[in-house]
């Protein structure tokens, strides 16, 4: 439902409280308390069916009771009372309800689930249950159980714990923090994160988004909507409850599953949403003293000023520990400057204010944190004075607006307040303050992660994907939950990654005849136990290395058989894999694959490999899909990286064919959701590329999040939609055909080149106004989408050299997904071959199966070659009664 009816929530014109009563210290009590303490302008009706009047207000047994029906409604009464009280809300047509009352169940016969399915049979929003309310200090609105109100501003707190929201609120307000709203989800019945990212990040009110999160129930919705929010504002994230995988989920069988842990697994989401990720309460705190004073800015070098050596170089090493830049400063000579600078014990007012406006004013520098430490002969309050007014005079000159972070040893009131009365983020130890900069340089640098182009892939890189499903349909038809090696082998040829030639043989004497080639050959052999019942094969001694004779590889098959009848008597053995001999050399062992997340559906694991892949724990997580930056990105963060760099004389490994394999893994991923967990370990890796030395496949039936069988196109499983391959089409135009496919990242080029073969007339009329810079951030926002929220269409014809583009559609959902709004553009030099005609219906086909309702649009009055082709397909079209000049179009699909 996303934002339906919030309008009514956080804006309500009048409230309801059942439950409030005499009683002093009741949840009913307390909320109403605060409601009249906030001074909220609407009606406030007390409902109780106990009382005729609470603290002089007029009280009635039922919501529909009240002559007209308020928009909201604060439940606070005992369990079993909930659904009926949600029942009448419903009927009476009231917009929202908050459950303050705990304890409701989860059981089919139990309060929780009666009051939720009352609740949309009438369209009811519902808050909780287990809340301590919402609070919106703009609309004197505090209908919570907060020890506190809180202050208005522009952050909003959303948080699935109570006690943390308040914990939050506490630490802001002698800080002079406020917030845009506080909202307490409890057990997010209904209105869940997701929603509450939806509605803030279109909020003008709201600057930064504070989220406190024990669990997410809906992955796609909530990646959808985390990814949308933290690319219009900052949204800092808080996991409450970091626990491991419970008994309710089945355990992981293969390496790669051993290693997505939990919440290893929040951890790669909420990186790839874009938003910044806390580990505890310290770290929100230091985030919020920023983002409540300091917009983001571009860059990462910080210079240190501080009045003593040893304070600054503490500062200065939690931010090379923490991966930060220190600026490389110089004098007005162009000589080097030491960073951190070091005013001496006794520096004042006046030393701070002359070395702080130069480093406003460098070029040098993208950020300067200033820390002081009292001393008997330098103020704190003078000198907090000297930095605000440095500052407010750097930002009246027009100069650059330098981010300055400040640390005051102490917290001295006076000082505090003169900082933040500058505006200046201030904090009370260095290891805060450089947390705090260090936020706003990740949040930049995940902007730039999400608005990078990667790399287009391989031309060649055609994966044959019926050979891959008939495999897996094979070995399902047989019962089998794990691929045999073959099998494995098989699919993994059908996406390209290189293995190890290997025969399977079902006894003994096949075994010593198979390696009798290899040996004759000059090579030795390995030879591994095949089992359906033995996933890691070294734990039994299952597999045998350098045999150099067909003697040594038949007492190795005994040996093999023995000890696999006596640790796994219960081990149904197939036979042997009979293999030539790798030697390691210079290679790196890695482990890459795709484990299976509760939550967040196939993970891509990618770290160092080896037998002793869990002990050593060197790993990164990334939810598919995946393109080649993000695959490089992933090798990226894990130490075994270093080495694959090179080292004295070992040259550097292939990065970029691991980057392939990994994104033909994520590849492998969307086109088989049968396909549960996938193990190569170890994958050899040197300069020459990557080859997979043994792999093992787990699969089962396809189902969705809920356990049914899925149905549809796309994985049924997939937090982030996948590139929608199943819209691929080929058009019928006046002048031949054209090919049609969705929009993809690494098309901007293919954009670029695009508008400049469009006549300027053509996109003003698109884009009403003249467009003369095509810039990077202007191409991504066109060609970097949410497959959740939103489609483009582009018809291609080939060229000379490659591509090229005819013209392009999109469609972009609202946040209910009941509407979406179209733009189109097609080539100058093509208009009246019918291709706008075709995109546009092939749009509206889009919106009718992913059931949106509605598609809007504006086009200039003077566009009569759109409007002409928006009649033809149906639409209204209306004078727009803001702009005469501009004409809105509509259409039920």
């Amino acid at each position: 439902m996303s934002t339906y009816r919030f309008e009514r929530l956080l804006k309500p014109g009048s409230i309801a409280v059942v439950g409030a009563g005499q009683r002093e210290g009741s949840f009913g009590r307390s909320v109403f308390e605060a409601l009249q303490a906030s001074g909220f302008p609407g009606p406030v009706h007390p409902v109780n069916p106990r009382h005729v009047a609470v603290e002089g207000h007029p009280c009635v047994p039922r919501v529909s009771d009240i002559a007209s029906p308020p928009d909201l409604v604060l439940v606070a009464t005992p369990p079993a009372t909930v659904p009926g009280i949600v029942d009448d809300a419903g009927v009476s047509g009231c917009g929202a309800a908050v459950i303050l009352t705990a304890d409701l169940g989860f059981g089919p016969n139990d309060a929780g689930p009666s009051a939720r399915e009352a609740a949309r049979r009438h369209g009811l929003r519902l808050v909780g249950a287990n809340s301590i309310g919402i609070a919106v200090p703009a609309q004197r609105l505090n209908a919570s159980l907060l020890a506190h109100a809180p202050e208005k501003g522009d952050l909003a707190l959303v948080s699935q714990s109570g006690t943390v929201a308040a914990g939050v609120l506490e630490w802001a307000r002698p800080r002079g923090v406020g917030f845009s709203a506080i909202l307490s989800l409890g057990r997010s019945w209904d209105v869940d994160a997701a929603d509450c990212l939806d509605h803030f990040a279109a909020d003008p009110g709201t600057r930064a988004i504070l989220l406190c999160l024990d669990t997410v129930t809906d992955a796609r919705k909530f990646m959808s909507a985390a990814r949308a929010a933290a690319r219009s504002k900052p949204v800092v994230v808080l996991r409450v409850a970091r626990t491991d995988l419970g008994s309710g989920h089945p355990q992981p069988e293969t390496h790669t599953g051993a290693l997505a842990r939990p919440e290893a697994v929040y951890e790669a989401a909420f990186r790839r949403a874009g938003l910044l990720a806390v580990a505890d309460l310290d770290e929100m705190f230091s985030a919020v003293e920023t983002l409540s004073r300091q917009r983001p800015f571009p860059g990462r070098r910080l210079a240190i000023l501080s009045n003593g050596h040893g304070i600054g170089a503490l500062a200065a090493n939690r931010l090379t520990e923490r991966s930060g830049s220190l600026a490389a400063l110089s004098d007005a000579g162009g000589l080097p400057v030491p960073n951190p600078v070091n005013l001496g014990i006794d520096a004042g007012p006046s030393a701070f204010a002359a070395a702080l406006e130069p480093l406003l004013a460098s070029r040098a520098t993208d950020a300067v944190l200033a820390i002081h430490v009292p001393t008997i002969r330098s103020n704190a309050v003078e000198v907090a004075s000297a930095i605000s007014e440095t500052v407010r005079r750097a930002r009246a000159g027009g100069s650059r607006r330098l981010p300055v972070f400040a640390v005051s040893l102490g917290d001295t009131p006076g000082a505090t307040d003169l900082l933040s009365g500058a505006a200046i983020p201030h904090f009370s130890t260095d290891s805060e303050a450089v947390e705090g900069f260090l936020h706003l340089v990740r949040y930049r640098e995940a902007q730039d992660d999400l608005m990078r182009t990667p790399a287009s892939l391989p031309r060649d890189f055609a994966p044959d994907v019926a050979r891959a499903r008939a495999i897996v349909a094979g070995a399902l038809r047989q019962g089998a939950s794990w691929l045999d090696p073959l099998q494995v082998a098989g699919l993994l040829d059908a996406y390209g990654i290189a293995g190890q030639p290997l025969t399977l043989v079902p006894d003994i004497d096949a075994a010593a005849s198979a390696a009798w080639p290899i040996i004759a050959a000059g090579g030795s052999v390995a030879l591994k136990v095949a089992s359906p019942d033995i996933v890691h094969k070294s734990d039994i001694g299952g597999v045998r290395l350098d045999l150099t004779s067909e003697a040594d590889v038949r007492e190795a098959a005994r040996e093999i058989l023995a000890r696999a009848r006596r640790e796994r008597p219960a081990a149904r053995i197939t036979g042997f894999c009979v293999q030539p001999m790798v030697r390691l050399g210079r290679r790196i062992e890695l482990i890459a694959g795709i484990a299976e997340d509760p939550t967040f559906g196939p993970v891509v694991v990618f770290g160092r490999g080896g037998t002793a892949v869990e002990v050593v724990d060197d790993r990164a997580l990334a939810l598919p899909p995946l393109d080649l930056a993000l695959a490089d990105e992933l090798i990226g963060r894990t130490r075994v990286a270093r080495r694959l760099a090179g080292y004295r004389d070992v040259p550097p490994a292939d990065r970029a064919a691991l980057a392939l394999i990994l994104v033909k893994l994520a590849q492998l991923s969307a086109d088989l959701p049968q396909v549960r967990e996938l193990d190569i370990n170890p994958l050899l890796a040197d300069d020459t590329g990557a080859v997979a030395l043994d792999a093992r496949v787990r699969v089962s039936r396809e189902t969705g999040r809920d356990g049914r069988r899925a149905v549809g196109a796309g994985h049924p499983r997939f937090a982030i939609r996948p590139y929608p391959v199943e819209w691929e089409r080929t058009l019928a135009l006046k002048d031949g055909p054209a090919e049609v496919r969705p929009v993809r990242p690494e098309d901007e080029g293919m954009f670029r080149a695009f508008f400049e073969t469009v006549d300027p007339e053509d996109v003003r009329l698109r884009f009403f106004s003249p467009v003369k810079d095509f810039s990077h951030a202007f191409l991504a926002r066109l060609t970097q989408l949410d497959y959740s929220r939103a489609i483009a269409f582009v018809a291609l014809r080939e060229g000379a050299d490659g591509p090229r583009m005819l013209g392009a559609v999109r469609l972009h959902a609202d946040a209910n997904h009941e509407s979406g709004e179209y733009a189109i553009l097609v080539r100058s030099d093509l208009q009246g071959a019918g291709l706008g005609d075709a995109l546009m219906r092939l749009m509206i086909d889009w919106a009718g199966a992913e059931g949106i309702r509605r598609i809007e649009g504006t086009v200039l009055a003077e566009n009569r070659a759109m409007l002409a082709v928006c009649r033809r397909l149906g639409f209204q079209a209306r004078i727009d009664p803001d702009d005469p000049g501009l004409v809105k179009v509509e259409r039920s699909v």
